[in-house]
C-alpha cells in the first residue's frame, strides 16, 4: 500500500448518486455525485470528488471536519447567523465540526473534499 495518493479530478469510474436529505432541501431539486478515492485511519478520513447540480439544502457538519478545495462551479456559504460567502473555481474552505449553515450551489459545482470523523 502506498502513502502517496494522487487524486483523479476526473475520474472514469462511475460515480455515487444520491441527493439531499428531504428534511435538508431548501430549494431546487439538486443531485449530487461522490467518487470516493481513498480512506484511512479506520475509515475515519476520507478524500474524493463531489459534485452537486444547483440548489439550496441545509448544511449540518456535526462532528465532521471537511476540506474542500473547488475545481469547478461557485456556491454561496451562509453559516448560521452570519454572512453569505461565495467560493469559486481555486477556492478552498474549511467547515469545522458543528458548523450549521445553507448550502447553495449556484453554478454545477465539483470539488475535492477530504472528512475527518
Amino acid at each position: 500500500m502506498s502513502l502517496l495518493k494522487t487524486i483523479d479530478t476526473d475520474p472514469s469510474f462511475a460515480p455515487q448518486e444520491s441527493g439531499p436529505l428531504p428534511e435538508r432541501l431548501i430549494s431546487g431539486n439538486p443531485t449530487h455525485k461522490t467518487w470516493a478515492q481513498d480512506v484511512a485511519r479506520g475509515e475515519t478520513i476520507n478524500t474524493g470528488i463531489w459534485e452537486a447540480t444547483p440548489g439550496e439544502t441545509r448544511s449540518i457538519k456535526g462532528e465532521l471536519f471537511e476540506f474542500c478545495h473547488i475545481l469547478s462551479g461557485v456556491v454561496e456559504l451562509t453559516p448560521e447567523g452570519g454572512e453569505p460567502v461565495i467560493y469559486k473555481a481555486g477556492d478552498s474552505f474549511v467547515m469545522k465540526p458543528g458548523y450549521v449553515g445553507v448550502w447553495k450551489t449556484i453554478e454545477t459545482v465539483r470539488k475535492i473534499y477530504v472528512t475527518v470523523k
